[in-house]
């Protein structure tokens, strides 16, 4: 996604107070040690030779990184997107569940 922010301030406007994003993303520590398993290297290459290129290819190329950690998420979601509440609802050991409540 070339503006993650610009998305989430989309989303949050179309959302009712109190309303809920709910977000998926691949299972990622926020250190490199964390993701030195094999479904971590597998993120790691997908989102280096899909993710990060066309996120650059954009417009405002925010490319977050070849994982887009949780830490680095909340950042975003709450601190430039806006939204009032930011939690991890789930987890599996492919995917994080994330909630953020306007």
């Amino acid at each position: 996604m070339g503006d993650p922010v610009g998305a989430l301030k989309t989303i949050k406007a179309a959302l009712k107070p109190g309303g809920t994003l709910m977000i998926v993303e691949p299972m990622a520590g926020d250190s490199l040690a964390e993701n030195l398993n094999p479904v971590g290297r597998m993120f790691y290459s997908a989102s280096t030779m899909v993710c990060v290129i066309t996120s650059l290819a954009q417009e405002t190329g925010a490319a977050l990184g070849a994982q887009a950690v949780e830490k680095r998420l909340r950042e975003i979601i709450v601190d430039e997107a806006g939204f009032g509440s930011f939690r991890r609802a789930a987890e599996t050991p492919s995917n994080l569940i994330l909630e953020a409540k306007v």
